[in-house]
């Protein structure tokens, strides 16, 4: 990795497109210190730390939303409304028949969530400017002009962010809006592991103990980070041969290939599905005053709040907190059902069987037709178990040492998945370039 990034700055325009990558992520910075006007971010703040439920989408945000800065919303909604567009691609056959046209397709396409982008931005900052004005967070209440300076403010940050990540796709490294991502989700590592430092290596009872935690804590950073990247390149590679054919006078085809099938084929969406239907419930009862809660006094409703709640889970002090752990099984649960739905609707094992009975393509001992969608089906569904298998672990881990020891850290699985993702892709397209180059100079020579 070290390798690839000290070759790349040998070379000027890789080099140019790094630094203008590191510029655009310090503008993003600046922007997630400017607060909205009309806002009392010191008790934004103050009830965001009693919503341990919004840890993972403040951390989305690189801590914009705890501060009420311009940028609170940052670039969720431009990836919501990239998750609904892909999902209604499915259903609307007009918008499928786009994503297959080509370039001009997926420019439309993109056209269409930069739009639903816009609309969701304005919603989900109308909520929040009602919300926290009904709460008593806004300095001039709740009027017209108020509510208008917040919508405004935070819709107009997240149309400049989801602008700013195709500058960067276009003219800086790798995927603009992974990168802005990833760079929100790494800045506030350094906090969480001070907290951790502080926590269970100054903190311990002795030096012993404080060496046993922090190698405790290094293994299991490394280990997960090593099995994300296991989990993110693991794939299987399904032979395909082609049978020759007749040209003119010439005899062609007969070449051997392979149908990649990955081991994680859905990625983290399973588990920000999964996730987003959790915590929905939790911050909605928040906006309206109602906490998660346990014991004789409280309600059902807060019951199941807690039930839903992860910071409920694991927790061995007692078996009347444990039994609260049951929605970490609901939660395995959706993961492993959103991996295979995702999949479903993003890979169609009979429509790879039609394009490659076109082309001539057959996977050896398998006939053509049905049985080599069936064979793909069956392949796929085992792949999808193990990935979900594995993509459930990678979530679970920090959630179980939170639980059960106190290790609270605002990354998680979903985290850790993401930042490992977004780096290994960021290389290959680094070190792709990188080849290109080298190419053009070989023509040219």
């Amino acid at each position: 990795m070290f390798e690839t990034v000290r070759n790349a700055f040998k070379i000027k325009d890789l080099r140019n497109k790094i630094f203008y990558t590191l510029i655009a992520l310090v503008i993003v910075r600046i922007g997630s210190q400017l607060p909205v006007p009309g806002v009392d971010a010191s008790f934004i703040s103050e009830w965001f730390n009693n919503q341990n439920s919004l840890d993972f989408i403040n951390q989305l945000t690189g801590g914009s939303l705890e501060t009420m800065s311009i940028f609170a919303l940052n670039i969720t909604p431009y990836i919501t409304a990239s998750i609904i567009i892909q999902l209604l691609t499915i259903a609307i056959p007009k918008l499928e028949e786009l994503q297959k046209d080509g370039e001009e397709g997926r420019k439309k396409l993109a056209e269409y969530t930069r739009y639903v982008t816009i609309a969701l931005s304005v919603i989900e900052s109308a909520a929040m400017a009602i919300g926290f004005g009904r709460s008593g967070y806004l300095t001039e209440g709740v009027t017209f002009t108020s509510v208008s300076v917040i919508i405004v403010s935070l819709t107009a940050g997240s149309a400049y962010l989801m602008w700013l990540g195709e500058q960067i796709t276009d003219k800086g490294v790798g995927n603009g809006i992974s990168i802005i991502l990833l760079y929100n989700i790494v800045s506030r590592m350094p906090s969480d592991m001070a907290s951790l430092y502080e926590k269970f290596v100054s903190g311990a009872n002795n030096a012993t103990n404080g060496l046993i935690g922090a190698v405790v804590i290094l293994a299991v950073l490394i280990g997960m980070v090593v099995f994300i990247v296991i989990l993110s390149d693991g794939e299987r590679r399904i032979n395909v041969q082609y049978s020759k054919k007749t040209q003119g006078r010439k005899l062609v085809g007969g070449q051997s290939s392979h149908i990649p099938l990955k081991v994680n084929t859905a990625g983290v969406i399973p588990v920000i599905f999964a996730g987003s239907l959790f915590s929905m419930p939790i911050v909605v009862a928040g906006f309206a005053g109602i906490q998660p809660a346990s014991g004789a006094g409280a309600s059902l409703g807060q019951k199941i709040l807690k039930v839903l709640n992860q910071n409920s889970w694991c927790n061995f002090d007692s078996f009347g907190e444990f039994k609260y752990t049951l929605g970490l099984v609901v939660y395995i649960v959706l993961l492993i059902f959103f991996a295979y739905f995702y999949t479903s609707i993003t890979f169609n094992p009979n429509e790879i069987s039609i394009n490659m009975k076109k082309q001539g393509g057959f996977i050896p001992g398998i006939r053509p037709g049905k049985p080599t969608t069936d064979y793909l089906t069956k392949v796929l569904n085992n792949i999808i178990f193990i990935g979900a298998v594995g993509l459930s672990f990678v979530a679970i881990v920090p959630i179980f040492f939170s639980g059960a020891f106190g290790a609270d850290v605002s990354f998680g699985g979903t985290s850790l998945i993401i930042i490992v993702g977004v780096v290994l892709e960021t290389l290959k397209q680094i070190e792709s370039q990188m080849l290109v180059r080298h190419y053009r100079g070989f023509i040219s020579d």
